[in-house]
């Protein structure tokens, strides 16, 4: 027997796909390096649409720039339920695609900035002062507006009640002027984090919207948050986690976005495991090669656990 037919065959890499969306099929631009990131980790990596049929054949699902599934969430959220291996997990996918969430944060003692949630065929109440007004399921702030006149929020609340979403009403946080803090966690770890400048006009004057029509333009910035803040988005993970029955370690990437100023303690804005930006970019170089390594062994290991 020769010594070539005694060599084993090499095994090839474990594949995982980016998904992202026909409107952006390789990203926004935040996760460039990326790909390069989870290469070096042993996997072949590449972008797709995640309703390109393509799709189906890899190992493994990282859920990126899906951005247009709020205006497909029940085609979306099937498909999720059918991918082999979707990272975050589907079930994760289905609890954080719609705000209501926010509700299942607070009664499990996460301070959150007060919200309703107001289903199509219920009647909105507008609170007193300046108001924000969004629907349940929407991605980069589309749809949603602040209003200091009654009559207007409820109008904004009605047409997007008639069009069959669920309506978020919530009192304007004068902190939004100072930015939303946004904390990025990776594998249920602390890693970086960012702010977000303010995305919501004044009153009556629209958003500007990104060249895709999908999101908002957002103004980012490196941060260095206090200990309290890190404290808060550690039990909104832990919250989170338990709340679809998973470990915070099985959570590939999260971003918790808080609010806070001057003497007031932080309060929970959002908390983002579907496909939110990670601002890898708001990184020095030195930092963010590292902490895109991290997600990809990450990556790896949940490829490796199936």
């Amino acid at each position: 027997m020769s010594a070539e037919s005694d060599k084993s065959p090499i095994p090839s890499p474990p594949t995982v796909v980016l998904a992202a969306c026909a409107q952006l099929p390789t990203g926004d631009g935040d996760d460039d390096g990326l790909i390069d990131a989870l290469t070096a980790a042993g996997l072949s990596a590449r972008w797709l649409a995640w309703d390109d049929p393509e799709i189906n054949s890899a190992d493994g699902v990282v859920l990126r720039a899906t951005w247009d599934y709020p205006d497909r969430l029940d085609e979306f959220l099937a498909w999720a339920e059918g991918v082999d291996l979707l990272i975050n997990s589907a079930s994760m996918v289905r609890w954080n695609s719609d705000k209501g969430y926010l509700l299942d944060l607070e009664a499990a003692g996460i301070p959150i900035v007060p919200t309703a949630v107001v289903a199509p065929d219920e009647t909105v109440s507008i609170p007193e002062g300046e108001v924000v007004v969004k629907p349940a399921v929407a991605g980069g702030s589309r749809g949603a507006a602040r209003f200091t006149d009654p009559q207007h929020a409820a109008d904004h609340a009605a047409a997007l009640q008639a069009a069959g979403h669920r309506v978020v009403v919530q009192p304007f946080d004068p902190a939004v002027a100072e930015g939303e803090t946004a904390l990025v966690y990776i594998a249920g770890q602390r890693s970086h984090a960012f702010t977000k400048g303010p995305m919501l006009p004044e009153p009556g004057v629209e958003g500007k919207l990104d060249e895709s029509g999908l999101y908002l333009v957002e103004s980012l910035a490196p941060a260095s948050p206090r200990d309290e803040f890190w404290e808060l988005g550690d039990s909104v993970l832990t919250a989170a986690a338990h709340a679809v029955g998973v470990m915070p370690a099985n959570i590939l990437y999260a971003r918790v976005d808080l609010l806070g100023s001057g003497g007031s303690g932080p309060r929970l804005l959002e908390f983002e495991a579907v496909e939110p930006s990670l601002g890898w970019h708001q990184l020095p170089e030195t930092k963010r090669g590292p902490a895109m390594a991290r997600f990809a062994l990450a990556t790896a290991a949940a490829l490796a656990r199936r």
